[in-house]
C-alpha cells in the first residue's frame, strides 16, 4: 500500500471516529449522567412514553406515580428523560408570544 493510501485510510478512520464514535459516546455518559441524579419528586419520561412523577428509588428500578394512586415500577434504565424538578422554572410560566407563536425568553 503506498504512502497516499494509508493516509486516506488514516483520515477515514479520523473522520468515523469524529462523527459517530464521539457523539455516541457523550450521549451513553449523558444518559448515565441523568440516571444517577434522579430524585424523588423529578417528572419523567420512560422509554416507552410514559409520563409520571418519581415517587421512589432503588438502585436498580424506580417507582413512577402515572395517575393518582397508581405506581408502576420501572428499570432505572427505562427512564428516557427528566422534564421537570421540583423548584425548577415552571413551563406554564412561559408566555406565547402573539405574533411568532414561539415562547418567549423574558428572562
Amino acid at each position: 500500500m503506498s504512502a497516499a493510501g494509508l493516509l486516506i485510510v488514516i483520515v477515514a478512520f479520523g473522520f468515523l471516529y469524529l462523527v459517530l464514535i464521539r457523539p455516541q459516546r457523550r450521549r451513553r455518559v449523558d444518559s448515565e449522567r441523568m440516571l444517577e441524579s434522579l430524585e424523588v419528586g423529578d417528572e419523567v419520561v420512560t422509554a416507552g412514553g410514559i409520563f409520571g412523577t418519581i415517587t421512589a428509588l432503588d438502585e436498580d428500578e424506580v417507582r413512577v406515580e402515572i395517575a393518582p394512586e397508581l405506581e408502576v415500577r420501572v428499570a432505572r434504565r427505562a427512564i428516557g428523560g427528566v422534564l421537570a424538578r421540583p423548584g425548577d422554572e415552571d413551563e406554564a410560566e412561559h408566555t406565547t408570544s402573539e405574533d411568532d407563536g414561539y415562547p418567549s425568553r423574558d428572562t
